[in-house]
């Protein structure tokens, strides 16, 4: 019973904190219609480049063009997941810790954790995913999908788990500025190898699959769960390895946030 009464708190901290942030949010409705314009207009260059790359080609490594769109709906999917509900690790990272603005989180009842990551709703982020819920509609009734009740689940939770390796990521790196006061570039570097795992792994070299594979393994937040519904095959790596990286990552994230947070100084004035 005490554990369900905690789930039924965080949860209800999490509601009001998402109401505190969407009130902030209409005061300055400017700033959120150009973060999602500007959300849609990325992933609408991408695609036209995408087209004109095909236009050229008949297929990308035995994928066809709607293949393509299918794996690059889908990584939209948990990145803008991740961008609504932690996109406030990357706050860590720039100038929280450095300003020493993390004191605050340490005199809440609540886990510093929680409250770092609940503070923020990124709304800008349904731009993204509106972008990913599209591609899929388009994409889904032109190639041959296996679609059965096993599927949709393990779609679901394929999207799950691919958002918790996004957040491990951004948990790990952030993490470092308690050491460093700041690691917003080392994040940014990390994070921005997800670009790769839009396409085929096939397509790069060894080394490269490696990184995205196992040293930061995007690849488990889009290709390998997305070529599993496309093909069929191995599902134990495909949608099995998503979610062992997602564990792994954030167990390794949530270890070095707690070493970080009993590291932390605070800042010097």
């Amino acid at each position: 019973m005490r554990i369900l009464h905690k789930i039924h708190r965080t949860f209800k901290l999490h509601r009001i904190f998402i109401k505190q942030d969407l009130k902030k949010l209409m005061e300055y409705k400017i700033d959120f219609l150009t973060g999602a314009i500007g959300m849609l207009l990325t992933q609408a260059i991408n695609i036209f480049f995408l087209s004109v790359i095909f236009a050229r080609i008949p297929n990308l490594e035995g994928y066809s063009f709607e293949q393509i769109i299918f794996i690059y709906g889908f990584a939209l999917l948990p990145k803008s997941i991740d961008h609504l509900f932690f996109d406030n690790l990357w706050a860590i990272g720039y100038f929280i810790i450095r300003k020493g603005d993390f004191d605050k989180y340490l005199t809440r009842p609540v886990s510093t954790l929680f409250a770092v990551t609940v503070e923020k709703f990124q709304v800008d982020a349904f731009g993204e995913l509106f972008v990913g819920v599209l591609l899929l509609g388009y994409s889904v009734p032109k190639i041959t999908l296996n679609i059965s009740f096993l599927n949709v689940i393990l779609f679901i939770i394929s999207i799950i788990f691919a958002t918790f390796i996004y957040t491990g990521v951004k948990l790990i790196t952030s993490s470092i500025a308690f050491w460093t006061k700041r690691s917003g570039s080392i994040i940014y570097m990390f994070y921005m190898i997800n670009e790769f795992a839009k396409y085929p792994t096939t397509i790069y070299n060894r080394a490269l699959r490696a990184v995205i594979t196992y040293i930061v393994p995007f690849a488990f937040t889009a290709f390998f769960p997305a070529s599993y519904f496309i093909t069929g095959g191995n599902p134990w790596y495909n949608i099995g390895g998503t979610v062992v990286m997602s564990v792994i990552l954030m167990a390794v994230g949530i270890f070095v946030w707690n070493k970080g947070v009993s590291a932390y100084e605070s800042a010097g004035s």
